[in-house]
């Protein structure tokens, strides 16, 4: 994948006798640098694709693989990546320690899925070439997946603004250990517009099959906090999931897609409010002999 170059501004000469110009002053308007880390297992498919993606205008790349087992470190090298091994201590805690690997002055932090768009390169360009740029501390900007034939624009999957610019040191992952963890910044974030691509989903089975391993992280978060099963939720949470990702959200817009979508959201909130009742609720068989248990065979 290759990019055009990009220009903030359009300078033109100026033939009037102007200063001599400061070495020093020029040096400190010359944007900061960026490291991208990206934290990935078994992601061999996608990282060729992501790293492109930010190659020749970012400082450098770290990839942190965990319990990886195909070829993500070799090909992660070849493209000039640095590669690292992290141990996996949950998203959030692990994403914290990739972050200890930076070495530039501001961090983009990537998964392996994400792609970053021509425009929203540029937007990062200029943003990072701001006069102001002291005021902030991060960056957020919209993440627009992919989904079976066309870009996803509207329902609860967009705009999805993600923070994922930040100045090293201002910044950490934050959210519980379990699930949805997000960056926070210590001072002001701005938005950007450009997209972030992301390619989450290449089939529509695998995103079946991430329902069940998210319903297991949110049981684990519920019932560290105590949390106990509701009718109301179980009944009402999808209603409202379907209601506002199709009508109010406009999924509907998306065509056949953003009807399975919302569908897809809804049925997702049940089976987590479900696996809390069972969580409470389930009574494992009584069997009649060791063969029968064995065979896991009920009681007559």
């Amino acid at each position: 994948m290759s990019f055009s170059p990009f220009y903030p501004w359009t300078m033109t000469q100026d033939t009037t006798r102007s200063p001599a110009r400061d070495p020093a002053s020029a040096e400190d308007r010359r944007p900061p640098g960026v490291c991208v880390v990206i934290v990935a297992r078994n992601e061999a498919a996608n990282l060729p694709r992501c790293i492109q993606s930010v190659k020749g205008w970012t400082v450098e790349t770290i990839v942190a693989l965990n319990d990886t087992t195909d070829e993500s470190g070799p090909i992660a090298a070849g493209l000039g990546a640095r590669v690292v091994s992290l141990p996996w201590r949950g998203f959030r805690d692990t994403k914290n320690a990739a972050l200890e690997f930076a070495s530039q002055p501001w961090v983009l932090c990537l998964d392996a899925d994400e792609v970053v768009s021509p425009a929203l390169r540029g937007e990062i360009t200029a943003f990072l070439s701001r006069p102001d740029l002291e005021r902030f501390d991060g960056a957020r900007f919209p993440r627009k997946v992919w989904f079976i034939d066309r870009w996803i624009t509207h329902g609860d999957w967009y705009p999805d603004f993600n923070l994922r610019l930040c100045r090293r040191g201002r910044a950490r992952w934050g959210g519980d250990a379990f699930v949805h963890e997000r960056i926070v910044c210590d001072g002001p974030v701005a938005t950007l517009h450009g997209d972030l691509h992301h390619f989450s989903f290449p089939t529509l089975a695998s995103h079946v099959a991430k329902i069940n391993p998210f319903a297991d992280l949110y049981l684990r978060q519920q019932m560290e906090k105590g949390r106990r099963f509701s009718l109301g939720s179980a009944v009402f949470r999808p209603l409202w999931r379907f209601v506002r990702a199709y009508f109010l959200r406009l999924g509907f817009l998306d065509g056949y897609p953003g009807l399975y979508i919302a569908w897809a959201t809804a049925f997702s909130a049940f089976v987590r409010q479900s696996r809390l009742y069972e969580a409470e609720h389930r009574v494992d068989l009584p069997c009649q002999t060791n063969r029968d248990r064995s065979a896991g065979l009920p009681k007559n």
